[in-house]
């Protein structure tokens, strides 16, 4: 059973973070609970920069940050309820990954024999069973970002702040770890994870907030930050045998904007600022007048066309 207090287990009140004369975060509020929230933004968006106020690394310039009730700067005992991947790394190469988790587990606490067994449970659970006795410097970029995140979760922390967990796995270690955020997530920890990949983040979670500039640009269900692109045109790619006859009926219905063939023969490309109207129209168009339509395609209708959007 999770904690209460995890419902607000992040909170950002007004944070400013300045580094010198460069500003890092920007009049920051922020609000996160249980389950899986992506931190959505470009490199120097300042994901990192919230990730270290969260836990405690540095204080904000400006501002009020909360860890499940307490400042985490000033707070030993939140820190045991964080589990952190940074995206830097401080490994101990000549260790193997076995005696590296045991360590950490001993100096959480731990005796030895709990400490070996919650060092080999952690592994396993991030895919570095069979690597457990090499050294980590034999270790590929890919499994060295696996022991971070095995050193992130033996203690089975309640949060979990992930920076760029998934740099350097390949296709397989990537859908194995986005596996495991999730179902973490859907055991009641509240996970942050932050990516610039935004399918990745998109396959991991419906919640995300997207920051660029050190500002929250927008923050929810994607569906609703979708939803805040409607002032902008929609483009649909139609594949269709009577382009021109399918364009005159959509402007008929007064659905479309603009169309044109830009795509070649039989290729109809159309904006509108409608497009859940638009669809619905289209399907009727087709029954009711028996025009064919081949293919259907929006390079719009993903999150990185409003992430795209919301920058601009």
């Amino acid at each position: 059973m999770r904690s209460a207090d995890l419902d607000r287990a992040i909170v950002l009140d007004e944070v400013t973070k300045w580094y010198g004369q460069v500003i890092g975060i920007n009049n920051v509020s922020l609000t996160v609970g249980p389950g899986v929230t992506g931190l959505l933004g470009p490199n120097g968006a300042g994901k990192s920069t919230i990730m270290k106020l969260i836990t405690g690394q540095i204080l904000p310039s400006q501002g009020k940050v909360s860890l499940c009730g307490e400042q985490p700067f000033f707070s030993r005992h939140i820190k045991s309820r964080v589990g952190y991947v940074p995206e830097l790394e401080a490994l101990h190469d000549h260790e193997s990954g076995f005696s590296f988790l045991r360590k950490r587990a001993i100096l959480r606490g731990y005796s030895g024999g709990d400490a070996g067994r919650i060092a080999r449970d952690a592994l396993e659970t991030a895919g570095l069973a069979k690597a457990a006795n090499r050294s980590i410097g034999t270790y590929s970029r890919g499994m060295r970002q696996r022991i971070k995140l095995a050193q992130a979760i033996f203690h089975d922390p309640e949060v979990l702040i992930l920076d760029e967990p998934l740099t350097a796995l390949d296709p397989v270690g990537r859908r194995e770890e986005i596996n495991l955020i999730r179902r973490m997530g859907d055991e009641g920890r509240c996970v942050l994870v932050s990516s610039h990949v935004l399918h990745e983040v998109e396959a991991m979670t419906d919640q995300v907030v997207l920051i660029a500039h050190g500002k929250i640009l927008a923050e929810g269900s994607i569906d609703h930050i979708r939803g805040l692109i409607d002032q902008h045109p929609h483009t649909v790619e139609i594949g269709t045998d009577d382009p021109v006859r399918l364009s005159t009926s959509l402007f008929e219905k007064g659905i479309v904007v603009s169309a044109s063939l830009e795509k070649g023969p039989g290729q109809l490309l159309v904006k509108t600022r409608e497009p859940d109207r638009f669809y619905d129209l289209l399907c009727d168009l087709v029954v009711e007048e028996g025009l064919k339509v081949e293919s259907l395609h929006s390079p719009d209708n993903n999150l990185q066309a409003v992430f795209n959007y919301l920058v601009k």
